[in-house]
């Protein structure tokens, strides 16, 4: 398959000879036999904004996510938008401007749910600073990123994002309506047993998306709910972690649900984590590792890769009060559409399901919308 932003290159010989490096981290350990970790270990600090909005070159692996759930003349659509950066380690020391210093991909998708499909894309390109040759850039200063015409920024209005694909496009503004959420300790956020598998990681929860969407040649008016998360890391899973289970929910009473687990190839949990934001709160409460239990309870096989998904998820979640006593909470989430699969193995190299999702209580009543993802189920997740 050729690459859309160099078309002499085919992918495969862009990785190979241009840039030299693999995707993530994690592959340069599993090509060389490496099971360890890299044991940098990040300072913890007070996040600074709007500096800490933009790119982090010095980390080895970032991403921007946004997702969301829109309406448009009476349909439903999910949608997603996520830019990730890659550092080349053996690049760093090289002095042409042309040197692929750092990675740029992108993924977009649009889920039609009454279609019962997903429309997605993927793409690559470098960021090595010769700015007359490169068609990806990320800025440090604020969020900033492009990648030939996909792009996220953020404004003094909000945020704009827009990209496109085979069957669809989506050009959206993102505003506002409650303060970051800092995940973790202030923002530095746990990712596994040993104290260098931790990012820092903050979220949007609660913003106001409207725009077009585009889907088969028609434009619709969409308005809905998005999510952004920014996280940026040097170590994020511990060797035994194959990948992980998370979701991210706009509840309708204004409040914001986080919760994963890194899971190891047996099924079980590694890690766990996660913030509940109750609606006019700044600080969210932060759960331990023993307070989030996934259960799956339905499933789905992709016939594309033959990969099984759990598609339905019983998660219990402990919270505590401000007495310290602990109550269980219960809730379902289910998946809008079975198949939200994405290959995206011409790009970060990985199988995953990432998709519109329902939050439900104990009492089966629907109290919130979001995204459900999923890694490490096709094949481990090497970062």
């Amino acid at each position: 398959m050729q690459s859309p932003l160099y078309p002499s290159l085919s992918r495969r010989q862009l990785l190979a000879t241009s840039l030299s490096a693999p995707l993530w981290p994690g592959l340069a350990q599993a090509q060389s036999g490496s099971t360890t970790q890299p044991s940098t270990l990040p300072a913890k600090r007070a996040l600074q904004f709007p500096r800490d909005l933009g790119s982090h070159p010095d980390f080895a692996i970032e991403w921007w996510y946004i997702t969301g759930q829109l309406q448009a003349e009476e349909r439903q659509f999910g949608f997603q938008l996520t830019f990730f950066r890659s550092r080349v380690p053996v690049t760093q020391g090289m002095r042409s401007a042309f040197a692929a210093k750092q990675l740029i991909f992108a993924h977009a998708a649009v889920t039609d749910v009454a279609g019962k499909r997903l429309l997605h894309d993927q793409r690559i390109a470098r960021a090595s600073g010769a700015a007359q040759v490169d068609l990806a850039s990320a800025s440090s200063v604020d969020t900033d990123i492009t990648l030939g015409n996909w792009s996220l920024t953020r404004q003094a209005a909000g945020y704009q994002a827009q990209a496109s694909g085979p069957g669809f496009a989506f050009t959206l503004a993102l505003r506002e309506t409650q303060p970051l959420l800092l995940q973790g300790d202030q923002g530095l956020s746990r990712k596994g047993p040993q104290a260098e598998q931790m990012s820092f990681y903050y979220s949007l929860p609660q913003l106001q998306a409207s725009g077009q969407l585009r889907l088969d040649g028609q434009t619709l008016n969409a308005r809905g709910q998005a999510w952004l998360d920014h996280e940026w890391s040097q170590s994020l899973m511990h060797p035994d972690a194959v990948g992980w289970d998370w979701i991210g929910m706009n509840l309708s009473d204004g409040s914001a649900l986080t919760a994963f687990r890194l899971r190891t190839k047996t099924g079980d949990a590694l890690w766990s984590g996660g913030s509940y934001r109750v609606a006019g709160q700044v600080s969210p409460e932060v759960f331990r590792p023993e307070d989030v239990v996934f259960a799956a309870t339905r499933f789905w096989k992709s016939r594309a890769t033959g990969t099984t998904y759990p598609v339905a998820w019983s998660v219990a979640i402990t919270r505590r009060t401000v007495t310290g006593v602990p109550s269980t909470e219960r809730y379902v989430v289910n998946a809008v559409v079975d198949q939200q699969e994405l290959d995206s193995r011409q790009s970060t190299g990985a199988i995953y399901w990432e998709g519109l999702s329902e939050l439900f209580d104990s009492q089966g009543k629907l109290i919130g919308r979001g995204y459900l993802e999923m890694t490490g189920y096709a094949s481990p997740l090497l970062i």
